[in-house]
């Protein structure tokens, strides 16, 4: 199976290396407007008709295998075995344990859980100053 990947990645390397060769010598539509108002770009490898036919039918066929490259690329790398080797699934996962179940005041900030043997209920803290009394005085 890995033989068969190489071989595929290695012809979707060349037929996009191939593509993006053939794309850089192609002209563009507007590059023959040129020519025919005298600038004297028309000459080409190919001839003036010939290059658009060889070379854009060049590019469909190297597209057409990259795309088919690309498919079984990804079938090929579905069809695999998952063999994770992530750092987080082999970390425990452990929560810490509660000391005391606690219920009522002592779940409030700022408030401590009676003692055992103290049934009594905690005073509640002293509200925060506010105002004319944060102002600090002399």
């Amino acid at each position: 199976m890995n033989v068969v990947l190489t071989i595929v990645l290695a012809v979707q390397m060349l037929t996009a290396l191939g593509m993006i060769g053939l794309i850089l010598v192609q002209h563009g539509k507007g590059a023959d407007m040129g020519a025919a108002f005298g600038s004297g770009g028309s000459g080409s490898l190919f001839g003036a008709s010939g290059s658009a036919n060889f070379l854009s039918r060049t590019t469909g066929v190297l597209a057409a295998l990259f795309f088919v490259c690309t498919l079984l690329l990804a079938y090929f790398g579905n069809a695999q075995p998952r063999t994770s080797s992530s750092v987080l699934e082999g970390a425990a996962v452990t929560a810490p344990a509660p000391a005391q179940a606690a219920s009522g005041s002592a779940q409030i900030p700022g408030t401590s859980a009676p003692a055992a043997g103290n049934a009594a209920v905690p005073a509640a803290p002293a509200p925060a100053a506010s105002g004319a009394a944060q102002i600090p005085t002399k």
